[in-house]
This record gives C-alpha cells, sequence and structure tokens, in this order.
C-alpha cells in the first residue's frame, strides 16, 4: 500500500474519509490508485452510492448515485435489519477494498462478474445459524465457486473469529487473509495447460479429490513434518488449498514490503527478483514481529518460508507476470 497525504500535508490512510487536519473530504479514486480531496477532482466526483445510502464505502466516482469500482463486485450484502451487520459490512469491504487495491496494483486481470461470464468475479457476503438464528437450517461457508467469494460475515466478528481460529488450530486468521486466500482459486482459473505439469511437480495434482482429501485433513490434521513443505497446516489438505495459501501469502508479502517501503520503515527496494524479495521479507517479517512482541502482541508473520515454500512463491511470481494487463483492460477500470 503507497503512502497517502493531502494537500495540507496530512497523512491520509487508506480508508480516511476526512482530513484530520483541515476537514477536506477524501476518498480513494481507483483511476489515479490514489486518495484525494474531493473538491480537487476534475471533472467532479461523488461519494459512491454505498458511502451515501450506508456510509460503509470511501471510494469516490464520476456519476452521483453510481456504484464505486469495488463495490460493483458485490453478489449478496449482509441483512441490514441486523443492526450489528452494518458494521460487519464496513470490515469487509475494507477488507476487500485492500484485496482490490492488491490486484490492480499488480495489473492482475479483474472484472466484475455482471459485467462478464468469463473470469469475472463476484463477492457474497452472508450469514448462516451459527450467527443469526433467524437462518435456522442454513450452513454459509467462506470459499470460492465458480467466480464467486463466499464469506461468511461471523468472520467479521473479532470474537467469532478468534474462537474459530483457536478451534482449527490455526496461527493467523483474519477477512483479509480469506479474501486474499479465496482470490488465488478465482486466478488458479486463469491458468493455461502448460503451467500444469510444473503445478503438479510443486503442488501436487489438483484434480485429486477434493471432498475425500479435505475429510481427511479434518478428520486426521496434518501430515507429520507438514512444515517442511508447507506454508501452514492448512495447504498441505489439498494442492489446491496448497496453490490459494501460497498465492495468499504472495499478496500479503507485496503489499506489506509496498507499505514499509513507503512509509519508510524498510529502506531497501523491495523490487528486484522473487528471490531477492523474499530474502528482504524474512528479514522485514523478523522487524515487524519483534515490534509487535514489544507491545505484547502475537507475531505478526508466524509463519517459515522453506525451499519448498520459495520455489512455490516463485512460481506464483512467474504466473503473476503472465497475467499482467493490457494497456485497455487497465482503462476500463
Amino acid at each position: 500500500m503507497k503512502s497517502f497525504s493531502c494537500d495540507c500535508g496530512q497523512r491520509l490512510f487508506f480508508d480516511s474519509e476526512a482530513c484530520v487536519k483541515c476537514g477536506a473530504v477524501v476518498g480513494f479514486d481507483v483511476s489515479t490508485m490514489s486518495m484525494c480531496r474531493r473538491e480537487n477532482r476534475d471533472p467532479c466526483v461523488f461519494p459512491c452510492r454505498n458511502n451515501e445510502e450506508f456510509g460503509v464505502c470511501n471510494w469516490f466516482v464520476e456519476r452521483a448515485g453510481d456504484y464505486c469500482f469495488a463495490c460493483r463486485f458485490n453478489r449478496t450484502i449482509p441483512d441490514l435489519s441486523f443492526e450489528r451487520n452494518l458494521t460487519r459490512w464496513k470490515r469487509l469491504e475494507n477488507a476487500k477494498k485492500r484485496l482490490i487495491y492488491t490486484l490492480l496494483d499488480l495489473d492482475l486481470p479483474l472484472v466484475s462478474g455482471f459485467e462478464t461470464t468469463s473470469q469475472g468475479l463476484l463477492f457474497d457476503f452472508v450469514e448462516d445459524e451459527r450467527s443469526n438464528s433467524h437462518f435456522a437450517g442454513e450452513v454459509h461457508n467462506t470459499g470460492y465457486s465458480s467466480g464467486v467469494i463466499t464469506i461468511n460475515v461471523a468472520e467479521a466478528d473479532d470474537v467469532a473469529r478468534e474462537a474459530e481460529r483457536i478451534a482449527v488450530n490455526e496461527y493467523y486468521r483474519t477477512l483479509l487473509g480469506h479474501l486474499r486466500h479465496e482470490s488465488g482459486h478465482h486466478y488458479a482459473t486463469f491458468m493455461p495447460m502448460t503451467n500444469h505439469e510444473e503445478f503438479v511437480e510443486l503442488f501436487g495434482d489438483p484434480d485429486e479429490d477434493y471432498q475425500a482429501s479435505l475429510e481427511r485433513y479434518y478428520a486426521h490434521g496434518p501430515p507429520s513434518g507438514w512444515q517442511e513443505n508447507f506454508i501452514s497446516a492448512y495447504a498441505s489438505a489439498h494442492p489446491s488449498e496448497d496453490w490459494a495459501e501460497s498465492w495468499g501469502h504472495y499478496l500479503h508479502i507485496h503489499d506489506v514490503m509496498d507499505t514499509a517501503a513507503s512509509t519508510g520503515l524498510w529502506q531497501e527496494d523491495p523490487g528486484g527478483t522473487i528471490e531477492e524479495r523474499i530474502r528482504q521479507w524474512g528479514e522485514l517479517s523478523v522487524v515487524l514481529n519483534e515490534l509487535n512482541r514489544s507491545v505484547g502482541q502475537t507475531d505478526t508473520y508466524p509463519f517459515v518460508l522453506n525451499s519448498n515454500v520459495k520455489e512455490k512463491l516463485a512460481f506464483v511470481d512467474r504466473f503473476v507476470r503472465t497475467l499482467k494487463r493490457s494497456p485497455s483492460d487497465q482503462a476500463g477500470r
């Protein structure tokens, strides 16, 4: 994430809605990939419809009443007749917009499923009986299927999410982590068959029985010594999950290193080869972990990048480079 500032010199953040120094209304302009003051834009920009109606979005649009680029990906929003869901939805939107920012920053193809039936993406933010008695008999798990990322809105509840993290013995569980992981399943559908042999060599056969693999994982846990081959225990459940976990960590590393360089925390250029970025990430993640420990928090990045994981991240990097959007695609957003 780049560092932003108001015309008055005050630092702005990606989720800022007003400058705390001069009071100007600010928001994100996807055409320039930057935060800006509303009154300084030409042509005049307007708040996204989801901001005007619900106060859950800080992106700008060129025509009053329009949904912004990011909100056009929403297929299902939480039931707002339940007051708590407005807060949950805003948290979901903040995380989704960070994902979309990173995908655009990497020049990846990104089109709403409402605009195309071919490789379009949509989001469903839904509830079920586990978090709301009004949805008795319904179960909606976080996941991906046929161009749709589904997130159970209970994940936007800190207590519920932490309880689930402990229950499944995970090191890390966040809304943004979910979204990054599930986006990996989406972009796997872009992968040409020419990558298949190398994919199988690194991750395993993606055609392996998915349901049986997950049932085995949840019944018996990860295999002994999984740390030698996978970034997380869940990555060992199935080759497709190994891919999605690797993809998610690639996005995680890209965004954090970009933020660290932009804010001056990290002085080295985070560009260059993937091997060099991984080396720098190893050093930076130690710094981040120590900073967290200094204020009594758990590690920011409690993962180890072993040699096998580094090869998988390098594969993700090569694939990302093949997916770069054309200039016409970029103009289309």
